[in-house]
C-alpha cells in the first residue's frame, strides 16, 4: 500500500489594524531608496505653495517583500485601469512644485 502524502495544514492568520492605521494617511508623493538588504520607501505629503514637504510615513521592506509588493501593486493598477480607463499624468497636476515629467511610456512600469 502506498503512503499517502500528507497535506500540510492551512494555518490562518489574523491580521489586526489599529483605528488610527486604519484611518489613513494621505500622501501625494512617494521616493524609494535602497540598499543591499532592504528597501526603503517614504511617503509624503507636498502641499502648493509650499517650499517644503513632509514624509508622513515610511516602510521598509526586504527586497523578496518589495517584488511581491510590486507585483501586487502592477496587478492592483492593472484592474484599476481596466475598470476605470489608463492612468496618466495630469498637466493640470504638473505645477505641484516638483517634477512630473515622465515618458508616458514609462508611467506606472516596474
Amino acid at each position: 500500500m502506498a503512503e499517502q502524502k500528507k497535506k500540510p495544514e492551512q494555518r490562518q492568520i489574523k491580521i489586526e489594524i489599529d483605528n488610527e492605521v486604519a484611518d489613513g494617511t494621505y500622501a501625494n508623493l512617494s521616493m524609494i531608496a535602497s540598499n543591499n538588504s532592504e528597501f526603503i520607501f517614504d511617503f509624503a505629503r507636498f502641499l502648493p505653495g509650499n517650499t517644503r514637504g513632509k514624509v508622513v510615513s515610511r516602510v521598509v521592506l526586504h527586497p523578496v517583500q518589495a517584488k511581491a509588493f510590486l507585483r501586487s501593486l502592477n496587478e492592483a493598477v492593472d484592474r484599476f485601469e481596466a475598470s476605470f480607463g489608463a492612468i496618466t499624468p495630469e498637466p493640470a497636476h504638473k505645477d505641484l512644485g516638483f517634477s512630473m515629467d515622465m515618458p508616458d511610456e514609462n508611467f506606472g512600469k516596474a
